[in-house]
């Protein structure tokens, strides 16, 4: 997987970087780390405002202003009675999207996810409503309908992994798990996925994440952190297969 870039941000200095609510900052990172990933393309149409509304349990407007921020930083261009088109390149800027994932080996990965992850699906099943328990369903359809594309399975893992962190309505908390996917996407991951995620393992994994939404769903906090802890373990275990 190749390392992606985002156009910088200003500099603080004569014009200072515009502050948003968090739950506007969500859409605008989730938008934008699927630009930089391409899962948009380049001169791709996004989905409608409703549509990604819907996608990521959201109003419209909080849709609408992400989509402003995108355009004024020429990651996409929004043509009237059209919709929105991905204008941004990979390898535009030379600043990376986040230096410090970039230096981020395995075992710092790990240690971070050990931290982060139980008690952030402990939060989610607390504070999520019905629509975006729904929405993270309609992920793991997505999840499910995969069967031999290991990138298209690793994509949507980490779509589902945000779901979750994006339930738990904790800003920061938000914030540092879009950096953990940001290091997920290391080159020493991507390539450990494609030697390592068969459709045997694939199948294996939609079984267990269909076991985890179904604890979101029961909002029952024990099996799924218990899941969160031992799908831990089974990535501990491929990273002992590489050393």
């Amino acid at each position: 997987m190749q390392d992606v870039t985002i156009p910088a941000r200003r500099p603080t200095g004569a014009a200072a970087e515009p502050v948003f609510g968090s739950t506007v900052q969500y859409v605008i990172d989730t938008l934008a780390m699927r630009i930089v990933s391409q899962e948009y393309g380049t001169d791709e149409r996004l989905p409608s405002e409703r549509q990604l509304a819907q996608d990521l349990g959201v109003a419209r407007n909080t849709v609408r202003e992400a989509l402003d921020q995108l355009e004024a930083r020429g990651m996409i261009r929004r043509r009237a009675g059209s919709g929105s088109f991905v204008t941004y390149h990979a390898g535009a800027s030379s600043e990376a999207l986040s230096p410090v994932a970039a230096e981020t080996g395995p075992l710092h990965l790990q240690v971070v996810r050990s931290i982060l992850e139980p008690e952030m699906v402990r939060l989610a099943i607390i504070n999520m409503s019905p629509r975006r328990i729904e929405a993270l369903g309609e992920t793991l359809s997505q999840m499910e309908a995969v069967q031999t594309d290991a990138n298209a399975f690793v994509r949507l893992e980490e779509e589902f992994h945000r779901q979750i962190a994006s339930g738990t309505d904790n800003p920061l908390l938000i914030a540092c798990y879009n950096l953990v996917i940001d290091a997920r996407r290391q080159a020493f991951r991507a390539a450990m996925y494609r030697r390592h995620l068969t459709p045997s393992r694939i199948a294996i994994y939609q079984r267990s994440y269909n076991a985890l939404f179904n604890a979101i769903a029961a909002r029952d906090i024990e099996e799924a952190t218990e899941f969160m802890k031992l799908a831990l373990v089974e990535d501990q275990k491929l990273l002992l297969q590489e050393d």
